[in-house]
């Protein structure tokens, strides 16, 4: 059996309410309306974490406003990479900047000005601050999910933004439970080793937060254009 490094959260104190969950949010595609509903119907407490799986960016209309809502949270965010924010930054350093541009990046660089000169330091700093994968106790959170009957030490990157089929097809069973987006679905793919939360928030689907450990499911309507 696998053996996968733990990466511990900030502890907390138990609230009186129960004690510190954590929340994960789904791709949002610069659907900020969605987003801030989605917040505000979660309701983070101090003592909670909120895990983004990326693709914040692309295809909607406000990238701009959802990296500034990302921003300025008042309680602990933990970010990952999505394939869209690497994807942006390959843009920026001249690399393959039609894919990008064809694949939701022109909405995107307009809701920055229309230009990459538009495009502020802090958010900058954001999209190359991003990490690839996050772990809690009882869960594996990334962006696209793993290769299959390889330790997590040895994952590629382009694997974890990108994989598709290989991870969420594989028959067998993952050591921890891994929480993904990515691949957009009519609903949340809710099985034992492995939970899909990309529910199509751009394409007029839903925005999606898993509430763990209960494994509770919190969605809001998604952009409709």
């Amino acid at each position: 059996m696998l053996r996968w490094l733990r990466d511990k959260p900030a502890t907390a104190d138990v609230a009186e309410n129960g004690p510190p969950v954590t929340y994960v949010v789904g791709d949002i595609h610069g659907c900020l309306g969605p987003l801030d509903r989605l917040l505000a119907k979660i309701a983070p407490r101090a003592e909670d974490e909120v895990v983004f799986v990326g693709d914040y960016i692309d295809r909607g209309p406000q990238s701009r406003g959802v990296v500034d809502r990302l921003l300025g949270l008042p309680y602990r965010g933990v970010f990952l990479m999505g394939n869209h924010e690497r994807m942006l930054l390959d843009f920026l350093a001249g690399e393959d900047e039609e894919i990008y541009l064809e694949n939701g990046g022109r909405a995107t660089l307009e809701s920055y000005g229309g230009s990459p000169d538009g495009i502020p330091a802090a958010h900058l700093a954001f999209f190359r601050s991003l990490r690839l994968m996050y772990e809690t106790p009882d869960y594996l959170i990334v962006h696209a999910g793993v290769r299959p009957l390889t330790p997590l030490a040895e994952q590629s990157a382009h694997d974890l933004i990108w994989i598709r089929q290989e991870f969420f097809k594989f028959i067998g069973r993952y050591p921890k439970p891994v929480v993904f987006g990515h691949t957009p679905l009519r609903q949340v793919l809710m099985a034992e080793d492995r939970i899909g939360i990309d529910t199509g928030c751009v394409y007029g689907g839903k925005l999606t937060c898993l509430k763990l450990p209960q494994r509770e499911i919190i969605q809001v309507p998604g952009w409709r254009g």
